[in-house]
């Protein structure tokens, strides 16, 4: 299953420190000379990341916030929440298939290679963002008016009422489209300048004023039921949830004009590409296209086999019965994707700059020296982060949901969980193919990825049981990233050679025996705590089952970090006590 923010095959999701120039003067990414060889690269990379990081962590925890206020306004299941998941959905999946992930993966590089020009790349800077803002607005109106066709193309066995409410929503929430593209070229730019900072803080803003938006939804209109949810919502209640939805997303993208100002960042604008070298970043920018056109492909089954699953799978449902669907998939992502965010997207953000530059000057031992310790760093978090999902997924779901569909947004989250670390691992590796411009190699692993997942997804529909169909979705998800990963990987050393396989091999061999070790610790103490709490029944109990549990798998897996040697965790623990 792919998703349409955080997708390898879509590039890093839309995502302050003292400021735009602080995080531009002390992020060290943008240093092109060696800095990855060492314990000076390895600082200079942590540092970069946990700026992004720290926005980041802000963002996420205030969109952990928004889905839960979501849920208490409109529900985790029903028509009403499963309508707002699809129609809130359909600006980023359009995005991401015209332009999300081209830009993510071609900007960086180009802009690095333009700012040697005489005029310090302002003539191509200009054009690229004249001719994408022009581009966005055209899409931007002919998806509008294309509206109910693009809603049923995601839920066609919706009825007439189910596929009207999502088209009205869908008409407030697609001039997201045009923002969500201004966000990110005018982001790339700042990262490509080193200030990396602004680009990770400014979903921040958005989710402020989404929040502000929910609140005023639930102080006119009271909150939805715990267990049915809304079944429809009237034309006032959509303005007000859908338009204050997009109004975030304008937020966040016009943020981002104050440092670039700062920055002394002016854009006049000139029309056509020539002679601006965007050839080669065509090349690239087709094959991105073509992985997110199968990426997105494979969404659609994704979501189809959730509806169908929501409509009981080919069974009738019983009378009030809500089965999940589309937005509990939605919500379990949010729990999936933070530590990805987190981590992942900063660290590769980060590098991918540095990789560009590398490779730019002809320093391919530093680019693949570069690739090592990003895949060694993201293996130390991201496993412990899996197993955290994994084990306590249920508790965590119930804890920010409510037990009213809370358990099988967290079991869904934890099956996605199973796959996170090849998901990361995967992201990093589809940037060291786009830093050199190779667009190919990363679109076989996206084909990989997608038609495993696709083919599980049907597997998933046919015989799986309906209540459980959003779990077997997040199975089907995670073998495929390992499908990916493992392809990925393979045409990585065919294109670049060693870049220190064994090292890595041998890192992860020890983080998945501390893993399975904390796991196992981790899942004793949840079962404890449940026997003498009689289950987790309400959020107070999912919370000590959390607390104690969780405890017990950060500890046991930093003990057996310790015990088996690895020392990318001092470098981790290190920067996490500097901050």
């Amino acid at each position: 299953m792919s998703t349409p923010s955080t997708s390898p095959a879509g590039g890093a999701a839309p995502p302050p420190d003292a400021g735009p120039d602080a995080a531009a003067s002390t992020s060290g990414a943008g240093d092109t000379t060696g800095g990855g060889r060492g314990p000076a690269g390895v600082r200079s990379l942590l540092r970069s990341s946990t700026v992004m990081a720290a926005g980041t962590a802000v963002s996420r925890a205030l969109g952990l916030v928004r889905s839960v206020v979501l849920v208490v306004a409109i529900g985790a299941v029903g028509t009403g929440a499963d309508a707002f998941d699809v129609a809130n959905r359909l600006p980023n999946i359009v995005y991401l298939l015209i332009a999300g992930g081209v830009l993510n993966a071609v900007l960086v590089p180009q802009i690095v290679r333009a700012s040697r020009d005489p005029d310090g790349g302002a003539a191509f800077v200009d054009r690229l963002v004249t001719l994408i803002v022009t581009g966005l607005a055209a899409v931007t109106a002919l998806c509008m008016v294309a509206a109910p066709l693009l809603v049923r193309a995601y839920a066609s066995s919706w009825g007439p009422d189910e596929l009207r409410l999502a088209t009205a929503i869908a008409l407030w929430v697609l001039p997201q489209l045009f923002f969500y593209g201004l966000y990110t070229v005018l982001g790339q730019v700042l990262n490509a300048r080193g200030s990396f900072g602004p680009y990770m803080w400014a979903p921040v803003v958005n989710n402020v004023v989404s929040i502000a938006g929910l609140a005023v939804f639930i102080g006119l209109f009271g909150r939805a039921d715990e267990t049915t949810g809304l079944d429809t919502l009237d034309p006032t209640q959509i303005a007000v949830l859908a338009g204050t939805a997009t109004l975030g997303v304008v937020a966040q993208a016009l943020v981002l004009l104050v440092p670039l100002r700062r920055l002394g960042f002016t854009w006049t604008p000139r029309f056509g590409v020539r002679g601006v070298g965007l050839r080669s970043a065509g090349t690239v920018a087709l094959w991105t296209f073509a992985g997110i056109l199968v990426s997105q492909a494979g969404y659609l089954v994704t979501v189809q086999v959730a509806v169908y699953g929501s409509q009981g799978a080919g069974e009738p449902v019983p009378e009030g019965v809500v089965l999940p669907g589309p937005a509990v998939l939605g919500y379990a992502y949010l729990l999936y994707v933070l530590p990805h965010s987190l981590v992942a997207v900063s660290v590769v953000t980060a590098l991918f700059t540095r990789l560009s530059g590398r490779i730019s000057s002809g320093d391919v031992d530093g680019a693949r020296a570069d690739m090592s310790l990003g895949l060694r760093l993201l293996g130390v978090v991201s496993v412990l982060s899996a197993t955290g999902l994994v084990v306590l997924g249920a508790p965590v779901g119930v804890l920010l949901f409510g037990p009213g569909g809370g358990d099988v947004i967290g079991a869904t989250a934890g099956a996605m969980a199973l796959g996170l670390p090849f998901y990361s691992a995967l992201y990093l590796v589809q940037r060291g193919f786009y830093a050199r411009e190779d667009g190919k190699r990363p679109f076989i692993g996206v084909v990989v990825a997608g038609v495993v997942s696709v083919v599980l997804n049907v597997v998933v529909a046919l015989v799986v049981p309906a209540e459980l169909v959003v779990v077997g979705l997040g199975v089907s998800q995670s073998v495929g990233n390992v499908a990916g990963l493992a392809t990925a990987l393979v045409l990585l050393h065919r294109r670049t050679g060693s870049f220190d396989g064994a090292r890595v091999l041998r890192l992860h061999v020890r983080v998945l025996l501390s893993a399975v070790v904390a796991g196992l610790a981790g899942w004793g103490a949840s079962s404890g705590v449940q026997a003498l709490l009689s289950g987790i029944t309400s959020r107070p109990t999912a919370l000590a089952v959390v607390l104690v549990a969780g405890a017990v798998v950060v500890g046991v897996y930093v003990l057996m970090l310790r015990a088996t040697r690895v020392r990318e965790l001092d470098d981790v623990l290190a920067q996490v006590r500097r901050r």
